[in-house]
């Protein structure tokens, strides 16, 4: 068993738009708790929300951010003692009326680590996280545990919308933002649960012949076109495959821009779902009464499910949805231009921050 450290070793947000090397002292783990000591922890574009943008957390700064997390238990609950697991996301109570119904992925008293858990997040060297809806990672092969920490929201957070819209074989999809931190997995998750159709919008020529390789049936890129031309488009394309253009889609909005959600809007159709699982803070405006006449619906979709999270792993670990072709690991030393990069769009892939504390 690793040694607890004396103090945890973190990159903490003392407001937004400033970072600072710190140690916390450990706090007490308490019964059904563990100590974890972070292998990796992905940059989500809600880190970059709460340190560019000012979007308020549940825990006023400072806090640490991070909450795609994937490490080793070291102490604490002896069930899960030298462990690697997965931290999901987002820990419901499992003890309310939210979580009773199966909505506990939206629990009011769940636990995110760098928003909700105190002041602790993961772009740390350890996290004190409650055990009972951790995931365990068996048999991984290859695949290096830092790697794994993108199944903890970007990979997870589409299987739960999928859930969500009731995405079975058959059906017709499509995702904006294809190339993008989730839609890049959302796309893939439509292929291996067996749409018929699965239509990526993006705005990156490089990404959408990506997302072609990777679960993609058909591209469109949307830059620079008004919203009515991507969605004619669109019904140019079903047309063609002789596939209904205007009933029966699932829609899946990732970029979390107001384009994008127009876009959404205008190929929202008749008996059709649209699943909005990007985050922005524009507003845009919506005939109601459309919703009305399509008979359609439109959703939110946050975070996903703890018990999700084994059916996800073993799809990463088996390769039906790859990893590898979307993420990159860089030391955690280098959070500051990591954020940069991400929040300017330079990348086109997921970093990943290995903790090097102890080099640093």
């Amino acid at each position: 068993m690793a040694r607890i450290p004396a103090k945890i070793e973190t990159w903490q947000m003392s407001e937004p738009g400033k970072l600072a090397r710190i140690s916390l002292a450990v706090p007490e783990i308490k019964p059904g708790e563990v100590l974890v000591e972070i292998a990796g922890c992905g940059v989500c574009h809600t880190d970059l929300g709460y340190f560019y943008d000012g979007v308020p957390t549940v825990t006023a700064p400072p806090l640490t951010l991070g909450h795609e997390i994937s490490g080793r238990v070291i102490a604490g609950d002896g069930n899960w003692l030298n462990k690697e697991v997965i931290i999901p996301a987002v820990m419901p109570c499992n003890n309310c009326p939210i979580c009773a119904a199966g909505r506990g992925n939206r629990c009011l008293a769940q636990k995110m680590p760098g928003n909700s858990l105190g002041i602790y997040g993961g772009f740390s060297s350890h996290i004190v996280v409650p055990s009972q809806d951790l995931c365990s990672v068996t048999d991984r092969g290859t695949i290096p545990l830092e790697h794994l920490a993108v199944v903890a929201d970007a990979v997870t957070s589409p299987y739960q919308a999928a859930m969500k819209a009731g995405l079975k074989s058959g059906d017709l999809a499509i995702v904006i933002g294809t190339g993008g931190g989730l839609g890049s997995y959302m796309t893939q998750i439509c292929s291996v649960l067996g749409a018929r159709e699965v239509v990526g919008i993006d705005i990156v020529s490089e990404k959408l012949e990506r997302a072609l390789k990777h679960g993609a049936s058909h591209t469109i890129n949307s830059r620079d076109k008004e919203p009515r031309e991507v969605r004619d488009e669109f019904r140019n394309y079903c047309r063609e495959k002789g596939i209904p253009n205007n009933y029966g889609w699932k829609i899946f909005e990732w970029t979390g821009t107001g384009m994008g959600q127009r876009i959404a809007l205008e190929i929202l159709s008749f008996v059709s779902t649209l699943l909005i699982g990007g985050f922005g803070m524009q507003k845009n405006e919506y005939q109601l009464s459309r919703l009305m006449a399509f008979d359609a619906d439109i959703k939110g979709s946050w975070g996903c499910l703890p018990r999700y999270y084994p059916e996800v792993l073993k799809m990463v670990i088996s390769r039906e949805i790859e990893i590898a072709p979307f993420i990159e690991t860089r030391p955690m030393s280098q959070i500051q231009q990591a954020f940069e990069d991400a929040h300017n769009g330079r990348l086109d892939r997921r970093i990943i921050l290995v903790p090097d504390f102890s080099t640093n």
